[in-house]
């Protein structure tokens, strides 16, 4: 039977309104929000929807998406958000659902080893500290953020949003945490999204809403302080000059404006040296870019699925058809990310097996 929820799904994430997809299906907008709220068109009809939405036709006859709770979903820019790129961003959470469901069910994926830190909100540089000593990992700089995250259970997606409001989001299905990445962001400040997002899943797991300005300042600070710890940042606190923040900062995988709030925030630099260093840095370009950036982090345990499916003669194509999602919206979802059959061989974490 035609699904309504799905057909909500699709609208949304072409960020259309109601009005708007049925003048370009031939209906009225109240024919449509029958449509939605469960009474299903023709089968003509529903041809012209999935064409207009540039959906499989199969995608609205299958059971009702998993909708992500809005409520416990933390947006970063929130404020400056559209309620259409919003409702967009929580509809591609829900389909990043559905992937990793169909993942799961076919390997064996790392559980998630977070700790409850909602105590420590108040001081979000303890939580991180606490964390790094759960995870083992001292106060070294992190050689690549995105793939510790997952070995620890957390199931990292990518976003494709063409706006900057919507940054990145996390938030808990049960017992597994998601994170979701926009890739229009520098690497530098993709990996310090990822931190952020962290932060809200150890700070703010039973909160509920995340979204105000405390929160977000929570786990700004608990993202510099997990990435930049302070007993490793005493070796440089002679860093006083934008050439030396910006020799720095590949180090840590920062941006040169996090490198110099966190100089700020431990005490090494005073306020004025912190503003000056503020505009210079605006001057040359690293407030709204990363001149010479690295490399973007991308998902490691996605990048083994691939391979693993590869080896076995299913392509992404065949993924998109067996969900009946379209084609797109799964290498939007998966970093665009292609087979490499080193995936498979490499003997890092995490492990991933193929379910018998």
């Amino acid at each position: 039977m035609f699904n309504a929820d799905r057909l909500k799904t699709a609208r949304e994430r072409r960020m259309l309104t109601a009005k708007g997809l049925a003048e370009r299906v031939g209906v009225s907008a109240v024919t449509l929000s029958k449509y939605e709220n469960g009474h299903p068109p023709d089968e003509a009809t529903a041809k012209r929807l999935a064409f207009a939405l540039s959906y499989p036709i199969d995608f609205f006859y299958r059971e009702a998406p998993e909708r992500i709770d809005t409520d416990a979903v933390s947006f970063r820019s929130l404020s400056r958000m559209k309620a259409k790129e919003r409702r967009a961003a929580e509809a591609a959470g829900s389909l990043g659902i559905e992937l990793y469901e169909w993942i799961d069910s076919r390997f064996n994926l790392p559980a998630a080893d977070l700790i409850d830190l909602s105590k420590e909100r108040s001081r979000p540089h303890v939580a991180a500290r606490l964390l790094r000593q759960h995870w083992g990992i001292g106060d070294r700089p992190i050689g690549n953020v995105l793939k510790l995250i997952e070995s620890k259970g957390i199931r990292v997606l990518s976003l494709s949003e063409a706006t900057k409001h919507v940054d990145a989001f996390s938030f808990w299905r049960g017992e597994h945490p998601y994170v979701f990445l926009n890739q229009a962001k520098t690497a530098e400040r993709s990996i310090f999204d990822t931190a952020h997002e962290l932060g809200h899943l150890v700070l703010h797991h039973h909160a509920g809403s995340k979204a105000d300005k405390e929160a977000e300042t929570q786990a700004d600070r608990f993202a510099s302080a997990f990435l930049m710890p302070e007993n490793d940042m005493m070796d440089y606190a002679h860093l006083f000059t934008v050439g030396q923040i910006i020799s720095a900062k590949k180090r840590w995988k920062v941006s040169a404006m996090a490198l110099a709030y966190r100089l700020n925030s431990l005490g090494y630099i005073s306020e004025w040296n912190y503003r000056s260093l503020l505009i210079e840095l605006g001057k040359r370009g690293y407030r709204s870019g990363e001149p010479d950036g690295i490399e973007r982090e991308v998902s490691t345990v996605l990048a083994k699925v691939l391979a693993a499916l590869w080896s076995k003669g299913m392509t992404k194509d065949d993924i998109a058809k067996d969900l009946g999602i379209p084609l797109g919206e799964i290498e939007a979802l998966i970093f665009r990310l292609s087979p490499d059959q080193r995936a498979v061989n490499e003997p890092h974490k995490p492990a991933l097996r193929v379910v018998k």
